[in-house]
Order: C-alpha cells, then sequence, then structure tokens
C-alpha cells in the first residue's frame, strides 16, 4: 500500500481547504480527512473519510496504521476567541493533539509533520511593526500560549529525536469558500458576507485595528511549499513568520466599497479588541522568504475583488 497523507480537522477553515488542494496534488485516495463531526458534502464525497478526535492518541494511531499514513497535517485547534471562553478544553486539544501527533513521528510511526501556529504566539510587549522572526512573545490568550509552547514542543521533537516537524505562524486568514472558526481576525471575513446580503457590518474592532492577514490561498500555498520544501532547507523548527499584507477595518471597508458603493460601516469593539491589540501590525516573513521562496500573490484590493466576485456567484445560487 502506498503512503497516505491525514489531516487532523479537516472540516476547519483552512483543514478543509487544505484537503481539496491536497487531493489535487496527490489524488483522492492518497489524501485521508478527519475531523470529530462530518464535514460538507463536497469534501465528503470528494475522498476518504474518518470520524477522529485529535485529542484520542490510540484513535488516530488506528488511522494511521489502516492507511499507512506518513505525513500527519495537525489542522484541529480551539481558536483565540473561543479559547478564551473555553480555556482548559483549548488546552487540552490544541496541547494533547500535538503530543499524540509529535511521538507517533517520534515513534517513527510518521515520517513528517505539519502543525499550525499563530500570530497569537506574540503579544502586546512583541515589537509591534515588521514584528520579527526571533523577539519577545508573551502570549495574553490561551489560544496563544498553547501556541507558543507548541512551538517550543516542536522544536523540542525535532533536536532530541529528528522529528521533521513543520511549522508557520498563520495571520488572519480569509476565505470565500468556508466561514471563520472563532478567531480574533473573523470580522474580515464576515464583512464581505455582510456587504453583500444587508450592505452594512458592525465591526467588533475599532476602525483603526491594524492585523497582518492573508487570502486563502496564499495560505495553501504556504502550507504546501514548506512540506514540499527539501528537509535541509528548513532551517527554524519551531514556526516559521508568515505575512503578505495588513491593514485596517477602515480600509477593508473602504476596499468594498469599489464593490458595493453604499456598504455602510460601524464599530462596537468587544473583548476581542483587547486580543487584537495584543498582536503585531505587519509581520517580517523574510526568513520563510529565504529559506523556503515564500511569495504572497494578493492583495488587499486583488483579494477584494475575488471575495466579492466568488460570494455574489455564491449567493445567487442560494436564492
Amino acid at each position: 500500500m502506498n503512503s497516505k497523507v491525514l489531516i487532523i480537522g479537516a472540516c476547519g477553515q483552512i483543514g478543509s481547504e487544505l484537503t481539496q488542494r491536497l487531493r489535487q496534488l496527490y489524488g483522492a485516495d492518497a489524501v485521508i480527512a478527519s475531523d470529530i463531526r462530518q464535514c460538507n458534502d463536497e469534501l465528503m464525497d470528494s475522498g476518504v473519510f474518518e470520524i477522529l478526535d485529535a485529542t484520542d492518541f490510540q484513535g488516530i494511531k488506528s488511522c494511521v496504521e489502516k492507511y499507512n499514513v506518513k505525513t500527519v497535517y495537525l489542522m484541529a485547534a480551539l481558536l483565540s476567541a473561543t479559547g478564551e471562553k473555553f480555556p482548559e478544553k483549548a488546552w487540552d486539544l490544541n496541547m494533547n493533539s500535538l503530543f499524540h501527533v509529535l511521538n507517533l513521528a517520534k515513534d517513527g510511526i510518521i515520517d513528517k509533520v505539519f502543525w499550525p501556529s499563530s500570530i497569537a504566539v506574540f503579544g502586546p510587549t512583541t515589537p509591534q511593526t515588521y514584528t520579527p522572526q526571533h523577539t519577545t512573545m508573551e502570549p495574553t490568550t490561551v489560544y496563544g500560549i498553547t501556541k507558543q509552547v507548541g512551538e517550543r514542543w516542536c522544536e523540542y521533537y525535532h533536536n532530541k529525536y529528528g522529528v521533521d516537524v513543520r511549522s508557520i505562524r498563520y495571520p488572519g486568514i480569509i476565505s470565500w469558500k468556508t466561514m471563520p472558526g472563532g478567531g480574533t481576525t473573523d470580522y474580515a471575513v464576515e464583512i464581505y458576507h455582510k456587504a453583500i446580503k444587508n450592505g452594512r457590518y458592525e465591526c467588533f474592532l475599532s476602525k483603526d485595528t491594524e492585523l497582518p492577514m492573508m487570502f486563502m490561498e496564499d495560505a495553501i500555498d504556504a502550507t504546501v511549499n514548506i512540506m514540499q520544501a527539501e528537509s535541509k532547507n528548513i532551517k527554524i523548527r519551531s514556526s516559521y513568520n508568515l505575512a503578505a499584507i495588513s491593514f485596517t477595518p477602515s480600509q477593508i471597508a473602504k476596499s468594498i466599497t469599489f464593490h458595493i458603493p453604499d456598504f455602510k460601516m460601524s464599530y462596537t469593539p468587544d473583548f476581542r479588541q483587547a486580543i487584537a491589540d495584543s498582536w503585531p501590525k505587519s509581520i517580517d516573513a523574510s526568513k520563510a522568504r529565504e529559506d523556503w521562496g515564500w511569495n504572497h500573490r494578493y492583495n488587499l484590493e486583488t483579494m477584494t475583488d475575488e471575495m466579492i466576485r466568488q460570494l455574489k456567484m455564491k449567493y445567487q445560487e442560494n436564492i
């Protein structure tokens, strides 16, 4: 049996699109999608799917052995805003799932691991503009704490046991295909849906809150590229800074008015404002560019063009 790829958390915002991309690259039979619940019909019908709890070591091991899995993408996590509501659950899911996969690699059962980190590892003491690859990290959220600790464990398992683990620090991710899953940057997805459906949006961040963002196509490209790179080129085994564009709610609103001139934006900051204020405004991704050739394709204007175009078609189909 040829070796397979397993995606844990395939129903999530990134996991669902990553699954489809990997199936296009390697074939539907080579990519096993899994989650604790069933996904949308498109993903379920495109290849093998398994119900899998990311905190269940024996379940993961059995699935890996059943399909001869050699590469695991661990995409399951409780994100920043949701994690603040359920801190112990966030710690349990985010940390134990990582240990399970790292231990499978340590024992030689799998060969390669992808684990996503986040800009949430940074905190209010981190330089906020062009945040360096190596810098102060004092996260203020449970999600950020789990990602910071996870980075340390990834590097430890690589140095101690030779585990081939690779990671990138995702900024806010924007997609027209899937709804966000409880993150602080979710406004940048919701705003497009509300603009088309209602012509207005009430933002939970202040108008000048600048955050690093990325269109989903670029995020998937980065994920695939780092995993396809030669091992010798992956020189950072904690997690790479990743960057594309940075903007504020008022800037994204302005980009939408070019397509929907009557669009109105209001601002009612909530608890997520404090989370956003602790994060960087922009990220220095020069190490990723140097080591494995990272480069983004979308800016704010081209991203908005694509989001509006795709979502208009999507909503028209559902009328």
